[in-house]
């Protein structure tokens, strides 16, 4: 009875550990007892061998209720000062549309959703992604865009090595301009010297010779807007390809850096309507010319048909990927901004192309009434042509008219001695023009009166300038602009897409657990969205506070010295721990130690990094039980001895078990030279229980989008922090415009802002707030225990590929489907069909071992439904053996024709061997809380050969 109970059980601090974790004590009971084993503990033991437990628990916190942990981080939070800002360079506040704040950005609809590899259960968000491709293809004036990079300044190193695939010019050079902003050129030239370019930076227009490739910014750092027509053209002439870093708002006014003859376009997507959030997440931009698009990094949505002949999307082009094409992929990008791309499109969605251009054009006559105003004042600008930004010559006065606007508010730009620079943006008002212009002259600024002689004066803009072609003209970007429309239409978006609101998502390796409401809270404070990445250091201790707080918790897990928090994505940090090793080979004259070993069970993130990190990929063998082949791999160490750079390997591994030999793995590979680098997709399996920095790994990444739960977004955002030992720590990266305290000072950047995506920093701090040690501990558990009991339950239907010694798996399982292919011609993609027709989105499909499908159930799902999982997969083997008996064809099947859709429930010449009722509500629960299949199955084949990746016209749908 609770009235025996202690004060202390009563004011339940660990009442979120339940939360989080699906089973109870009830359940978890039955769920040991299917499995065999006697207690949770005894599982544990028989999982993760014992040569790698950790002795003690982790030294964190004690747990904290979800409402004191959310009390704690908002006084962090009150410790960041909000100031406008004015500091520009690729960072501006905006004005996120309430209904797209409510309706997707909080969302869990939107942000619980994976990325859309199963179309058909994500045609929403697939039409959304659509939205912003298209908003990218009219304002930039190309011809195809993707759905996304991670920041500006990475999408700028991405545009380097495009370029250096397409161009035919033999030359090794790569000219940026000096006017690109610092942070890109930064990133810019960490990608440049691992593969061997030459970076010149360089004013653009003065750059003699030959160049495989050119970065320019438009507008550029300096403000200044101008026709780089003829620049382009010359740099064409001599072999460049030509990218132009641009600003989406700027072009809704400026020609487009397609009409000026750019080959890319690439920027940041920001202010449209998304947070600055201390650098991020952001959705970088990127379009080229059709002809490149097999080159193009990223991911592309395009058009295709389903089983009925209706329009369909998907994302297209997939063999270009990493899991494909491996050390020979364009990118190691996987993980891109999704949920960010898709608030962008919305903005333009909302908004329409009058509504863009009426923001646009106010922002430019706030900065020509500003400009106009400091020349009649008789301050010299520095700028003469610009949209939105102005630099001023003030000479000695500059530093006492800087710390005047922050004591009224403002956040000007240091650009140089004597020089500030001021950005204006959605938000500015005339008021702020006003006070700004008093600060610097000491004069009232008459606005009316300017504001009238700046509209029947010359524009500031030369016609020229201007773009003179429509944008935004398909009917999506015309029609939504009442909030009751807007928000009916982002409803029929998410009402076809399947997202953790509705069923587990049990895909392996991606673990798909619970982003908790308190989790995601923080996120829209103003206090950390409206912070400037480059906000000057004494008024963001608020960020400051938190992320060195979750430093020292995520090193308590880890097991490691130092942490990393720049890169924005999985694989990002990927790379910023390959070029932490081999900064630190090249530190003690070993610069030429550049073999990684990779098992070829690895993802294929990792050859694609070690070929970006300058690597050269030596694959080592798994043996019949899934394990590396340490016999192979001890003999491919020695053999490469003098040049081996490091092992790339996942832990527990791809193959979902716990390998018995990691200690003696990481001991070969230091014994010849080698650093090791431990992949972090399966770190759910080991917090708590053990860690990389315990086994032997010398760096490693953490998905904080798996197992610190960031959602998912729908295909981003993601965080990639790298944990490193002390000796690597000196070569992490840093920052040139915000450097980090610590030994990695000088050192070059991976991304954009220095902590990366900072503002989604604060849903693991919550995390781990609220689950403190024991809670973290006990998650690791159950993903272990859950993981086991969907793999007891399956392995009389389907075989389990892969387990342990003691007949275990770790916290995901793969399923062989490979015989009863060779059986019937089912194959494990018509399995995943055929899980939309019982509300479930698919486990991971031929990966890592084509031919099969990985389930990862993690922690937070119950037993119900893991059973309702279980039960449907039963009642799909039980179908396939209608066909393996002879009921039904090989051709006829629900598996061969799943999904179906309303369509076929009403399908008035209904042929099939099954009927509707089988096909739709194939077990009595199902039509409870029926997920309807928006399309029937599409077809990939006539997506790639039909390439369309814009918003195709209304007609396509009327029939």
């Amino acid at each position: 009875m609770p009235l025996n109970q202690t004060l202390s059980l009563l004011e339940q601090h660990d009442e979120f550990i339940d939360r989080h974790i699906g089973p109870c004590a009830a359940e978890t009971g039955e769920m040991l007892a299917a499995i065999g084993a006697a207690s949770l503990d005894q599982l544990i033991d028989q999982t993760v061998p014992a040569a790698i437990r950790l002795p003690a628990d982790l030294p964190l916190p004690a747990p904290r209720r979800e409402h004191e942990a959310l009390a704690d981080l908002k006084a962090i939070a009150g410790k960041n000062l909000i100031k406008k800002s004015c500091l520009g360079m690729g960072y501006y506040d905006t004005l996120t549309p309430k209904v797209i704040l409510r309706n997707v950005m909080e969302n869990p609809g939107w942000y619980t959703a994976y990325t859309p590899y199963q179309a058909e259960i994500a045609q929403g968000r697939l039409e959304a992604l659509m939205n912003f491709q298209q908003m990218v293809i009219d304002l930039t004036g190309l011809e195809i865009a993707n759905a996304s990079l991670l920041d500006e300044a990475t999408a700028a190193a991405e545009a380097m090595t495009m370029a250096r695939r397409v161009s035919k010019s033999k030359s090794n050079r790569f000219l940026v301009d000096t006017a690109c902003f610092p942070q890109t050129i930064d990133v810019v030239r960490t990608r440049a010297g691992y593969f061997g370019f030459d970076v010149v930076v360089a004013a653009a227009d003065a750059a003699d010779g030959e160049f495989f490739g050119a970065l320019l910014q438009y507008p550029d750092d300096n403000g200044e807007v101008r026709d780089r027509s003829a620049l382009i053209a010359s740099l064409k002439a001599r072999g460049a390809t030509v990218a132009v870093a641009c600003d989406l708002m700027a072009l809704v006014l400026l020609k487009s850096p397609g009409a000026m003859g750019a080959d890319i376009a690439l920027g940041s997507s920001q202010r449209f309507g998304i947070p600055m959030g201390f650098g991020g997440p952001h959705a970088a931009f990127f379009a080229t010319r059709e002809a490149f698009v097999r080159s193009m990094p990223g991911r592309i949505i395009g058009v295709s048909k389903d089983a009925r002949g209706n329009t369909a999307y998907r994302m297209t082009l997939q063999t270009r990927e990493q899991h494909i094409r491996r050390e020979k992929a364009n990118s190691n990008i996987c993980t891109s901004q999704v949920l960010l791309a898709n608030m962008a499109g919305m903005y333009a969605v909302y908004h329409g192309p009058q509504g863009l251009k009426t923001i646009a054009a106010r922002i430019h006559r706030l900065t020509a009434i500003f400009a106009e105003g400091l020349k009649r004042a008789g301050v010299k600008l520095l700028t003469g042509q610009f949209f939105d930004t102005v630099h001023v010559d003030l000479g000695a006065r500059a530093e006492s008219v800087y710390h005047a606007a922050i004591g009224a508010g403002y956040n000007l730009r240091r650009v140089s001695v004597g020089v500030l620079g001021l950005s204006f943006d959605e938000t500015t008002t005339r008021g702020d023009v006003a006070e700004l212009f008093k600060l610097i002259t000491q004069v009232t600024l008459d606005m009316a009166s300017l504001d009238v002689q700046v509209a029947a004066a010359t524009p500031a803009l030369p016609a020229a300038l201007l773009r003179s072609d429509a944008i935004l003209s398909h009917p999506v970007f015309n029609t939504h602009h009442t909030e009751h429309e807007m928000l009916r239409y982002l409803k029929s978006l998410q009402n076809k897409d399947l997202a953790l609101d509705h069923s587990m998502i049990s895909l392996g390796s991606c673990t798909m657990k619970l982003n908790a409401t308190s989790e995601m809270i923080p996120v829209t404070w103003p206090e950390f969205g409206g912070i400037h990445p480059f906000a000057p250091r004494d008024q963001v201790a608020g960020y400051h506070e938190m992320i060195a707080g979750l430093t020292e918790w995520l090193k308590t897990v880890t097991g490691f010295d130092a942490i990393c928090m720049q890169p924005n994505s999985g694989a990002q940090g990927e790379y910023a721990g390959l070029v932490a090793i081999a900064r630190y080979h090249a530190s003690r004259g070993e610069g030429h130690r550049k073999v990684c070993l990779i098992p070829k069970s690895a993802h294929g993130t990792n050859p694609a990094t070690a070929q970006m990190a300058g690597m050269q990929v030596v694959v080592v063998d798994c043996d019949d039980n899934g394990n590396v082949d340490v016999a192979d791999l001890k003999a491919k160490a020695e053999q490469h001895k003098d040049d081996l750079a490091c092992l790339m390997i996942t832990y527990p591994s791809t193959h979902g078990v716990f390998e018995e030999a990691i200690r003696d793995i990481c001991a070969i590979v230091h014994a010849n030279g080698g650093q090791v680098y431990m992949d972090g997709a399966n770190l759910n399996a080991q917090v708590g229980l053990t860690s990389p920095g315990f086994i032997g790994a010398d760096v490693s990444h953490m998905n904080l989008h798996k197992t610190f739960a960031i959602p998912h977004g729908g295909g981003g955002p993601g965080m990639g922090p790298i944990g490193l030992k002390a000796h690597l720590a000196p070569f992490m990266a840093n920052h040139v415009v915000a450097p980090i305290d610590g030994p990695h000072g000088g050192q070059g950047a991976v991304s954009a802002a220095p902590f990366g995506s900072a503002s989604i920093l604060p849903i693991s701090w919550m995390y781990l707030a609220m689950l403190g040690g024991a809670g973290v501990k006990k998650a690791t558990q159950f993903a272990i225990l859950n993981a086991n009991y969907v793999a007891s339950r399956l392995k009389d239907h389907y075989p389990v590929l892969y387990v342990g010694k003691n007949g275990r798996v770790a916290h995901e399982c793969i399923l062989d489907i490979r015989p009863l292919k060779a059986a019937t011609g089912i194959a494990e993609i018509d399995i995943a069909k055929r899980l939309m027709d019982y509300g479930f989105h698919a486990p991971t499909v031929s990966f890592p071992v084509a031919g099969t499908i990985m389930v990862e159930p993690t922690e937070s799902e119950s037993k119900a439904e893991l059973d309702r999982f279980i039960e449907a997969m039963v009642a799909i083997r039980a179908e396939i053996r209608e066909i393996e008996n002879g009921t039904w064809s090989a051709s006829d099947n629900p598996l061969k024709n799943a999904p179906h859709t309303q369509a076929d429930l009403v399908d008035a010449e209904w042929r099939h061997p099954y009927s509707r009722q089988q096909a739709v509500f194939p077990l009595p629960w199902v039509a409870a809380n029926k997920f309807w299949p928006s399309v029937n199955r599409i077809d990939d084949v006539y997506g790639d050969r039909n390439l369309n990746c814009a918003c195709p016209p209304l007609s396509t749908y009327q029939d």
